[in-house]
């Protein structure tokens, strides 16, 4: 008697996107931050980022495995006329390719992750009978914790709030924000407390 062919097991597909999301949750966290009004969990798993490209060969390792018990050719049954076994779902090609196809999105997330944020409508400036002229300043803030171009867009969401800001350039390459703000309704420890309530953090401001 003959045993059956060994398929994927449930394991390896849910190790296979655990990697996946290890990958990609540095980046996924500021979009959930916004949309669920979390805050300062945002930056709450920065610590993978140095991580992602071991997490991301894991993830190809694994699921590479995968296919390849998948599609390995079966023994062949000691009886010719035997009706093959029907598959579970979860041993399916068809899953495995969705398992796939998902932890594929999840690697690829903090390449279109920036797109998926919401843009925030800057605040409206302060109306008073006796407007005094603004009084424009830019300073430029250094900040600690950003992982991606979705970090990014995470603050300069926070600081578009503060009312009397003009614009805002945050960069995740370069790690600081450029903002532009009148001093007559805006303060730059405002704009910093703005970026800190994120969950990243303001360094020294610099001009």
């Amino acid at each position: 008697m003959t045993s059956a062919p060994t398929q994927p097991s449930k394991s390896l597909f849910g190790a296979g996107l655990l990697a996946a999301l290890a990958a990609s949750l540095c980046c996924i966290t500021p979009l959930l931050a916004v949309v669920g009004g979390l805050g300062g969990a945002a930056s709450s798993f920065a610590w993978l980022e140095p991580y992602r490209l071991y997490f991301v060969a894991l993830t190809v390792a694994v699921l590479g495995f995968a296919w390849y018990r998948q599609l390995r050719p079966a023994a062949a049954a000691a009886d010719c006329c035997a009706v093959p076994e029907k598959k579970p779902l979860m041993q399916t090609t068809a899953f495995l390719g969705a398992v796939t196809g998902l932890a594929a999105l999840l690697l690829a997330f903090p390449y279109y992750g920036a797109a998926l944020h919401p843009t925030a409508k800057p605040s409206a400036p302060a109306v008073a009978v006796n407007n005094p002229a603004p009084v424009w300043q830019t300073k430029t803030y250094r900040i600690s914790g950003m992982t991606c171009e979705a970090c990014a867009r995470h603050v300069e969401s926070a600081v578009q709030q503060v009312p009397g800001v003009q614009t805002v350039a945050v960069s995740y390459d370069q790690a600081t924000a450029q903002v532009r703000f009148d001093a007559a309704h805006a303060q730059a420890a405002q704009v910093e407390s703005a970026i800190n309530s994120t969950g990243y953090h303001v360094q020294n401001p610099t001009r």
